[in-house]
């Protein structure tokens, strides 16, 4: 790699921009991360995306809100517009944790250091820049405006809020990944075309106001959903309201939504059609340092840069639906999936990399085994509205074949300078079950499963079957528990037979809507009786744009209008947190009483019984993860047991 110049970055201030010899800018964009130069961080994606066209850009990252807001004026006026994303996570998950406790950390900023990245940053920036510069054109982006869309409960505040274009103030609202607005969105502005008038582009958001003539277009049909102020005296009408926003978010021929917002119309344009392999392509090639900024280097290391410096992004979007997860209400349901010839020039460039060691630490994606997957025949995922394609069942006609992506590890292990390529994002693995995933070859997915264990693992594997009642997973739109059962069965194979010490790690949620404490407890013991000792753990969050979230706050499923029982006390959560941590101490006495409550003495039996307090005395310390041997597969050990939940539930 050659030896870079500090304009090889994007520039940051006044003197970076006199170095290109720039007179004036044409897009100026605010950030709440710190600026590295790298595919995986949004704000650096758009610039170069803006780049590319023949602007002139410039980024303020983690501009100062606290001061006299020089970061805002002091490169001027753009000629086109700012452009404003509070980061790659909501500002408010980057702030707070599931117990709106203030993180000691931030991961998007150098050495961790908090308190540069204000609560609610998109709205907070845009504001500022309105007042700032009244008569420039202000456009959001990112996953907070993304997920903000229109109507949302917002868990910190503990209340509903309206789209974040009132709250910001801004013109212009860009939702999903951006390259393909903007590029229609930079076309028009080239062509002379007022910002104002910009307001049919797909995949974009206006807030019109009182008395403007809505915009025609005849390809798309409208739809209007309950307005803002019906949502905030009427739960149910709000979670109605969700079931067409989500269904027309995934839709291929979606209509136009329409909210009312006081005595303004929210316009909520269709999404663009999935793009296509050369348009993702020409996204991640495009000339990144894939680097932080020379002006972090004196400050500490980006943690959440650490993570992925040698990793590779193959593809975005996720078909699983998962009721808790943003993932597909951001990137979408359906797959775009990078050309394996992509791929392996990152791979090279990396490799090239002056302090690479030989190991990549991560070739995935949101989910890691969808590379390349897709409806088989493309008319009928054209007029489909599910939100999931493998929930309830995986879909007849998605394609999901897991050749390509073990021909893809395969190729990148070929490179002459990589030792090793880690799989470090999340498996499916319920679509490695053939019981499952039915329309697969299983010699296909035992032969992805034994290429990830044997070559991409580095002693766990990360898969996540968030729960283990069927009711909840139900509503979570994941498959039942009983498959995670087939799934270590195969693990557990493929572990003796290559005489491997590999370890299973499952991630699993408490308090999630559907779930009771006596949910919990099964949990427990059932993992304990798998072999778990669970680490790898969470609380609920709720988040903008998701069923669970919904749910959370309306107390109704919003495709069936019916009433969902859901943990919101704080003593609700801790209570069913505490069961994933059965081993400790402080735990067992509440555990007997709560059980004993219940009239659980089965799951008491399994929990604390009295030769597992004996062992317990003599456990061998050390990082492990399991508390038993994970090479008995479950379906062999004598002291298997069935649990189930004695109570009648309501759901």
């Amino acid at each position: 790699m050659s030896e870079l110049k500090l304009s090889d970055w994007l520039p940051t201030t006044n003197k970076e921009v006199k170095i290109r010899g720039w007179d004036e800018l044409d897009v100026i964009l605010f950030s709440g991360d710190a600026y590295v130069d790298h595919p995986s961080f949004g704000p650096a994606v758009i610039g170069r995306i803006l780049e590319s066209y023949g602007l002139r850009v410039a980024i303020v990252p983690q501009p100062n809100v606290n001061d006299n807001l020089q970061d805002f004026v002091k490169l001027g006026a753009p000629k086109l517009f700012f452009g404003v994303t509070g980061g790659c996570m909501d500002p408010m998950i980057s702030n707070y944790n599931a117990n709106k406790k203030r993180r000691d950390k931030d991961a998007y900023t150098p050495n961790g250091d908090i308190g540069f990245r204000p609560d609610y940053a998109t709205s907070v920036y845009s504001k500022i820049l309105k007042h700032k510069w009244p008569n420039v054109p202000v456009l959001i982006g990112g996953i907070e405006a993304s997920l903000r869309r229109v109507t949302h409960y917002d868990y910190w505040s503990d209340k509903l809020l309206p789209t974040i274009l009132e709250t910001s103030k801004a013109d212009l609202l860009v939702y999903g990944m951006g390259e393909q607005p903007l590029r229609e969105i930079v076309r028009l502005l080239q062509k002379g075309v007022p910002f104002s008038s910009i307001t049919t582009i797909k995949q974009t958001a206006v807030l019109l106001n009182k008395g403007a003539k809505v915009p025609k277009n005849s390809n798309w049909d409208d739809v209007e959903i309950v307005s803002h102020e019906v949502c905030l005296s009427d739960k149910k009408k709000f979670a109605s309201n969700f079931k067409i926003i989500e269904q027309e978010s995934n839709k291929l021929a979606a209509r136009r939504i329409f909210q009312k917002v006081g005595d303004k119309t929210l316009m909520i344009n269709p999404p663009y059609p999935t793009m296509t392999e050369d348009e993702i392509d020409a996204s991640f090639e495009l000339p990144y340092t894939r680097l932080p900024h020379p002006k972090y280097n004196k400050r500490g290391p980006i943690s959440a840069y650490e993570m992925i410096k040698f990793s590779i992004n193959i593809h975005r979007g996720c078909f699983g639906g998962c009721s808790f997860c943003t993932i597909s209400a951001h990137q979408g349901k359906f797959i775009a999936s990078r050309s394996q010839e992509s791929v392996l020039r990152e791979v090279d460039t990396v490799a090239n990399m002056p302090d690479f060691k030989g190991y990549l630490s991560d070739i995935g994606g949101p989910s890691a085994n969808m590379y390349k997957m897709k409806g088989k025949v493309q008319s009928i995922c054209d007029k489909c509205v599910a939100p999931s394609c493998i929930s309830p069942v995986i879909c007849s006609n998605l394609d999901t074949s897991h050749k390509p992506l073990t021909q893809l590890y395969q190729a990148v292990d070929s490179h002459p300078k990589v030792k090793k390529s880690f799989i470090g994002s999340g498996i499916r693995h319920d679509m490695l079950v053939p019981e499952f995933n039915k329309n697969a070859d299983p010699k296909e997915l035992d032969d992805y499963t034994e290429e990830v264990m044997t070559k991409h693992v580095s002693g766990r594997l990360k898969v996540a079957p968030e729960h283990t009642s069927d009711p909840v997973l139900k509503l979570m739109r994941k498959p039942s528990f009983k498959y995670f059962h087939k799934f270590k069965e195969r693990f557990d194979k493929i572990n003796i037979k290559n005489k491997l010490k590999l370890q299973l790690i499952p991630y699993f949620i408490s308090n999630h809507p559907a779930c009771e404490v006596e949910d919990m407890a099964n949990l427990a013991a059932e993992t304990k009786d798998m072999g778990f000792q669970l680490e790898q753990v969470q609380g609920f969050t709720p988040t903008p744009m998701t069923v669970a979230t919904v749910i959370y706050y309306s107390g109704y499923h919003p495709y069936t209008l019916k009433k969902v029982n859901t943990p919101i006390t704080r003593k609700e959560k801790d209570e069913q947190h505490r069961f994933f941590f059965w081993y400790k101490k402080e735990n067992k006495a509440w555990i007997r009483s709560t059980l004993n409550k219940l009239g659980r003495q089965d799951l008491l039996d399994v929990l604390l019984p009295a030769k597992d307090e004996k062992w317990r005395k003599n456990k061998p310390s050390g990082d492990a993860k399991h508390t038993f041997d994970d090479a008995i597969p479950f379906n062999k050990r004598k002291n298997k047991a069935k649990f189930k939940s004695k109570k009648k539930r309501k759901r």
